[in-house]
């Protein structure tokens, strides 16, 4: 699979690519392409067949040829094929015959849409801001255009090496055979080795589960990623298993934070305050061995109330510990999930217009194009991002200068 530079090299190649004029031409050729993509979406729902699909076709309409027509785009003026069909009765919505200015339409649907509007939603504000009467169905078919994008967004080749990787999955429903059932939208983020975050890939599959977390690893894996430093992740039993079958010299960190969380369940409300306190000395201690001292002292006071909350650290405790070795600039980038905690609450805020999700792919496509909105912003380091990977060129030395080498 070709990476995003390739792809750019090979089209340069291929349009003779000199001059910012060239570049130009080369972009207004391909916005031309998928304005006539977007047109083609449309006589495909006016037929209400796709091409050569003659087993659903009902009707006998059927295509009939183009029209040219010159229109001016963002690009300059772009030459474009109006399809036709049989009956004479189709007229373009997206694009109608009296149009010649189509300035900034090629960004109006997949904009709003990974805004998070629904399908009639667009619908609806296309019909009352601009005169464009384009169904919700329409709209759907026209953001299915991304799906090849989609696609190869989520195969492209992957770094070497990932100092850190956050791991979690977010839940959907979605509509699967004439049933609505719970999704897990798994998701990784890396840190790559400039200090840049980044999303790997989103994976659509049945409730969160370590099998499947296994699936993902080998597929980051496959992807070109050699080695993982440090993942972060949550308490799913069997988690660290999925990640050492993979990438078996990984360092796992137990998110903290989930573990307080959990542990307050079993709390009472009574308690929580004095608890807590306590609690506090052993998450925020300086060392590991501090650490576990307060750890017991927890026990001895607490441990005939919340015995099961208490056993649950000291079960966990090598996964939930291992950020004490570090200092506290990667201490406090690790020892919680909080990076892709605010990503998925980015997500959610896009997604909470669409209750359901009608298919695998219609949830996928609207996480995708929420992802590239979400990620415009990732444009800045990790702070203190180089004292942090000073640090772990010293923890993981072989490691790091083998790959980066």
């Amino acid at each position: 699979m070709l990476n995003k530079g390739e792809i750019l090299r090979r089209l340069i190649k291929e349009y003779g690519v000199k001059t910012t004029k060239d570049v130009q031409e080369m972009l207004k050729d391909l916005f031309a392409g998928t304005i006539q993509e977007m047109l083609e979406a449309e006589l495909e729902d006016h037929l209400g067949y796709e091409r050569y699909d003659n087993k659903n076709k009902g009707t006998t309409n059927s295509r009939n040829g183009y029209r040219s027509k010159n229109v001016k785009s963002d690009f300059r003026d772009v030459k474009l094929s109006i399809p036709r069909d049989r009956n004479g009765d189709f007229e373009p919505r997206v694009i109608k015959n009296y149009d010649n200015d189509i300035s900034g339409i090629e960004d109006q649907v997949i904009g709003m849409y990974s805004k998070g509007m629904s399908t009639r939603d667009i619908s609806s504000h296309l019909k009352s801001i601009y005169g464009i009467d384009v169904s919700h169905t329409l709209v759907s078919k026209i953001t299915d255009r991304v799906l090849p994008l989609t696609h190869e967004w989520q195969n492209r080749a992957l770094d070497t090496i990932y100092p850190i990787v956050f791991m979690d999955a977010i839940h959907y429903k979605v509509r699967s055979e004439g049933r609505i059932i719970n999704k897990a939208a798994y998701i990784a983020i890396g840190i790559n080795i400039e200090g840049i975050k980044e999303v790997l890939g989103i994976w659509i599959g049945e409730n969160e589960s370590s099998k499947y977390w296994l699936k993902v690893l080998t597929d980051i894996k496959n992807r070109g990623v050699k080695d993982i430093l440090i993942a972060s992740v949550d308490g799913l039993i069997g988690f660290s298993d999925a990640i050492k079958a993979v990438f078996p010299n990984t360092e796992v960190q137990r998110c903290v934070v989930h573990q307080i969380r959990n542990t307050f369940n079993y709390v009472s409300y009574k308690h929580r305050k004095e608890f807590a306190r306590d609690l506090k000395l052993v998450y925020a201690a300086t060392t590991e061995e501090v650490a576990l001292n307060e750890l017991t002292l927890l026990e001895e006071k607490w441990g005939h109330h919340y015995a099961i909350a208490l056993r649950s650290w000291r079960n966990n405790w090598d996964e939930l510990a291992t950020y004490f070795k570090y200092p506290q600039e990667i201490r406090t980038l690790i020892y919680t999930t909080n990076s892709i905690e605010s990503y998925n609450r980015s997500l959610r805020k896009v997604t909470k217009s669409k209750a359901i999700f009608p298919s695998d792919d219609s949830l996928h496509k609207s996480l995708y194009l929420a992802t590239m909105d979400i990620s415009k912003k990732w444009t800045q380091k990790i702070r203190s991002w180089n004292q942090i990977l000073a640090h772990l060129s010293i923890y993981f030395d072989d490691r790091i200068s083998s790959l980066m080498m």
